[in-house]
């Protein structure tokens, strides 16, 4: 077969992308979310999925006899608000599809239900079945879908991830950096500014001294990050802050990179003992390290890709996805969604000279696994 045969047709593509597109869906609105769901649930029903109701808003899609299922991973979340299609429209313009959520991430679900199609209609499903698990919240840190996620990775041989490639590219992610936050509160002593400075102790002085040294744990020659990202702090000019809350961004390369930060964090102390740390958080996403599974599976979509004429490269990224909560469980491989740009920003967009590329990709690897 040619690649030019098997490629899918953008005008099939399209009215199912613009359908999922108006129903704007920002993570913690259920209801919004739900109907993106419900939307998908038609389309799996009609291929004859069973479907399930899990808890926290998560939906399964399972196609024929299920033995180890390859896993397709999807979520229905975006961070766009209600509203956003005002100013940010579904159009397209030349080879570009702009709108809010259309790349990250319902071009890959779309995806995902024309690649089932494609299987449905060119002689079934692949021994051992597909299960399609499509989340409520992984914009948010998938709280309340982690559990489904892992409990799905370990029945699969292979998971699937229909995030984007790696922006304006045809790069597959092949790991992620685990992803974590902390919130430093430090509890000084005010005290007026004028009269009797020296009987305060400044939260806020004290903040000065330990960002440096939490911006030091950072060893981004092992792939690590660490930043303070927000500091909020006193009360008055002329009051000695009682209080200061720095927030860390960290981006971990390593299981044992996470380790080491995490256990730096808690080994911070105050110069002054008047000043009291209290430390919340931690690694909500263990990294997603590339492994020889993931590089299997890898060099599988690229002969996929060359075969279809195009050629497929990989990268680790920085940002998480529910990729990382599968990895240590099952092979993993992510950004099998829709090529474009703009991920959480204004030019969101995909790129529909290479999305059916990409689909008819996902359909290989679906064969294959």
């Amino acid at each position: 077969m040619t690649a030019s045969a098997s490629l899918p047709d953008l005008a099939h593509l399209l009215p199912d992308l613009h359908q999922l597109v108006e129903i704007e869906s920002p993570s913690g609105n259920a209801q919004a979310i739900a109907r993106v769901m419900d939307v998908v649930e038609g389309w799996a029903r009609a291929l004859g999925a069973e479907v399930e109701h899990l808890s926290g808003g998560t939906r399964s899609f399972l196609f024929g006899l299920q033995d180890r299922p390859a896993l397709i991973l999807t979520h229905a979340d975006t961070v766009w608000p209600h509203g956003t299609l005002e100013t940010m429209p579904f159009r397209v313009e030349g080879d570009r599809l702009y709108g809010p959520g259309t790349y990250d991430m319902k071009a890959g679900i779309v995806s995902a239900i024309h690649a089932l199609r494609a299987l449905h209609t060119s002689g079934g499903w692949p021994a051992g079945g597909v299960q399609l698990l499509i989340t409520p919240d992984e914009e948010t840190g998938s709280h309340s879908s982690r559990a489904h996620i892992e409990a799905a990775a370990r029945q699969a041989r292979a998971v699937l991830v229909v995030e984007p490639p790696v922006a304006d590219s045809h790069a597959l992610k092949t790991g992620r950096k685990g992803v974590g936050s902390f919130v430093l509160t430090l509890h000084g002593v005010a005290s007026h500014a004028g009269n009797k400075p020296e009987e305060g102790a400044s939260a806020v002085a004290e903040a000065a001294r330990l960002i440096p040294a939490i911006h030091a744990l950072a060893r981004p020659d092992a792939g690590t990050n660490v930043s303070v990202g927000l500091i909020r702090g006193g009360s008055a000019v002329n009051v000695i802050p009682a209080r200061c809350v720095l927030e860390v961004d960290v981006r971990a390369g390593s299981v044992a990179e996470g380790e080491r930060v995490t256990a730096g964090m808690h080994a911070l102390t105050a110069g002054d003992p008047r000043v009291r740390l209290e430390l919340t958080g931690g690694l909500n996403r263990p990294p997603f390290e590339r492994g020889p599974q993931t590089m299997a599976l890898y060099a599988r979509a690229q002969a996929l890709a060359t075969g279809l004429g195009f050629q497929l490269t990989e990268e680790v990224v920085g940002g998480g996805s529910d990729g990382n909560f599968t990895a240590p469980l099952s092979p993993t491989l992510d950004g099998l969604g829709a090529p474009g740009d703009g991920a959480h920003a204004a030019h969101e967009h995909v790129r529909l000279d290479r999305w059916p590329l990409h689909v008819a990709l996902l359909t290989g690897l679906l064969r294959e696994v």
